[in-house]
């Protein structure tokens, strides 16, 4: 498995409930979550050709 970096996130409490509430929905941890949405970004804006895709709950496609 590839190494992994830990940091610490602040985020207020608006936007870490959200978080939680879709993470919960998608069957997700919280830092999956995040880590799921910061590499779609990356991916979307061309910033991240390589590496692992963001797989959705059924393997490839994101849900709507």
């Amino acid at each position: 498995m590839a190494e992994r970096k830990a940091f610490l996130l602040r985020l207020d409490p608006t936007t870490h409930e959200a978080l939680q509430r879709w993470a919960d929905a998608d069957f997700r941890s919280l830092n999956a979550q995040i880590e799921f949405l910061l590499r779609r970004a990356l991916q979307d804006s061309g910033r991240l050709k390589d590496g692992p895709p963001a797989k959705g709950r059924s393997g490839g496609e994101e849900k709507s």
